[in-house]
C-alpha cells in the first residue's frame, strides 16, 4: 500500500499511518542546560522533576510525509481514538480514508465500528458486543473495519510487526529532535511544544519516506 500511496493520493484517497505514542513525560531539568562552547559539548542536566505525561495520537500521511490532525491528551482510551478518527475524517468529510494501524484492541473497538458504520451510512444491524453480529468479537469487528467497500477502512499490520507502520519512524524523529533533551515545566507546555514541532516539521522537513521493503521475508 505504501508503494501505491502517490497514485491513491491523486485519486483523492488519504493513506495514513496511525498510532499512539503514550507516556510522553513532561520532565523539567533541575538545573539549566549548559550551552555548547569551544571545546565543550552541550551539558544537559540528568536530574529532573516529573510533571505528568501526555499521549499523542498522530497520522502520518504517506503520500505527503506530513502529520495531519494530531491529538494530544492525558489518555489514549477507546473514546480518545474514536474521537481522533472522527477529527481526522472531518478534515475531508467526503474523501476516502485508509488507516494503517497495529492490532491494539482500541483499533478494533465497538466505538470505532459504530463510527465507521455511521460515516459510511451502513444500515446493517451491527449486533451486540460479546454476543452476535459484527460487534461480537475483535475478529468480526476487524473484518468489518477492513471492508474494502467502505469509504473509511483500516489495514492492520501483522502482530509483532509495528516497524511496518511508518508513523513509528516519525515517532523516532520526534523523540530525537524534541523529547530527548527537552525541558518541560508542565504537561500543557509539553503539549504546546509537540504541536509546535509538528507545525514546524510539516513546513520544513516533511517528505514521503523512501520505503524499500516490498514484502519478501527477511533473510537471517
Amino acid at each position: 500500500m505504501y508503494h501505491q500511496a502517490q497514485e491513491l493520493y491523486s485519486w483523492g484517497v488519504h493513506l495514513v499511518s496511525t498510532d499512539e505514542k503514550t507516556g510522553i513525560q513532561a520532565l523539567e531539568r533541575i538545573h539549566p542546560t549548559r550551552t555548547m562552547e569551544p571545546n565543550k559539548p552541550e551539558a544537559v542536566e540528568f536530574e529532573y522533576e516529573r510533571h505528568g505525561t501526555q499521549a499523542l495520537i498522530a497520522n502520518f500521511e504517506v503520500a505527503t510525509g506530513k502529520i495531519i490532525c494530531p491529538s494530544v491528551g492525558d489518555t489514549r482510551t477507546e473514546k480518545d481514538f474514536v474521537a481522533h478518527i472522527l477529527q481526522t475524517v472531518d478534515s475531508d468529510p467526503q474523501g476516502e480514508w485508509i488507516f494503517i494501524c497495529d492490532q491494539l484492541n482500541t483499533h478494533k473497538s465497538e466505538g470505532l465500528v459504530r463510527l465507521v458504520a455511521q460515516l459510511c451510512d451502513v444500515k446493517e444491524d451491527l449486533g451486540k458486543k460479546g454476543c452476535s453480529g459484527i460487534l461480537k468479537n475483535m475478529n468480526s469487528r476487524s473484518n468489518f473495519l477492513e471492508n474494502k467497500s467502505h469509504r473509511i477502512r483500516f489495514v492492520y499490520t501483522p502482530k509483532h510487526c509495528s516497524w511496518l507502520n511508518q508513523i513509528e519512524i516519525w515517532f523516532g524523529i520526534l523523540t530525537r529532535r524534541l523529547l530527548k533533551r527537552g525541558n518541560f515545566n508542565s504537561t500543557e507546555e509539553l503539549k504546546k511544544r509537540i504541536l509546535k514541532f509538528i507545525e514546524f516539521f510539516n513546513e520544513t522537513l516533511a517528505k514521503p519516506f523512501r520505503w524499500t521493503y516490498i514484502g519478501k521475508p527477511l533473510l537471517i
